[in-house]
């Protein structure tokens, strides 16, 4: 079992912020979950030779996700909204505006995805995410800007870059 010394004490920590990393980059509950098991199955395997285990398990979830996606299409699933009818049209909009930037996430490709991840939901440095990614700081840049691009012209309403941050978006 000393191979496994500290893995169960990271996954205590850790998991509640990896499956929010997982839904960053999914923009699905479910296949959230999946990639964060995923993820630590994969870890605990080489968990003592593993210097940075959460990078290596965000590395782990950014390229198993970008095979899913290749795999495969996400359908989106409808999001019901209930409660009384003066909350109902706030709650409504909420979600609709929600819906309308996973929609715009997911149309994203992966590697700019996992860039708009990094940075703003894990609130990574450009150098920290060009560590992850494997990259140099001009590409997280370059990938950054054009992620904020095309999510402000698939999804306009939403005022991307205005001061809200990108996990404000998610989150609401």
């Amino acid at each position: 079992m000393e191979k496994l010394d500290g893995f169960t004490e990271f996954v205590a920590v850790r998991l509640p912020a990896l499956t929010r990393f997982g839904f960053a980059l999914t923009g699905d509950h479910q296949l959230a979950e999946d990639l964060v098991q995923t993820a630590l199955f994969r870890l605990a395997q080489r968990w003592a030779r593993v210097d940075e285990p959460q990078a290596y398990a965000r590395r782990i979830m950014i390229n198993e996700s970008t095979s899913w996606r290749r795999r495969r299409r996400v359908q989106e699933s409808p999001l019901a909204a209930a409660g009384d009818p003066a909350a109902a049209v706030e709650v409504a909009e909420s979600v609709t505006r929600r819906e309308t930037f996973i929609a715009a996430l997911r149309m994203l490709t992966p590697k700019q995805r996992a860039v708009l991840a990094l940075r703003y939901y894990e609130d990574l440095s450009e150098v920290d995410t060009a560590a992850v990614l494997g990259c140099s700081v001009g590409t997280v840049k370059s990938r950054t800007h054009q992620a904020i691009r095309r999510l402000r012209e698939l999804a306009p309403g939403l005022a991307i870059g205005t001061g809200r941050s990108l996990a404000e978006e998610v989150v609401r």
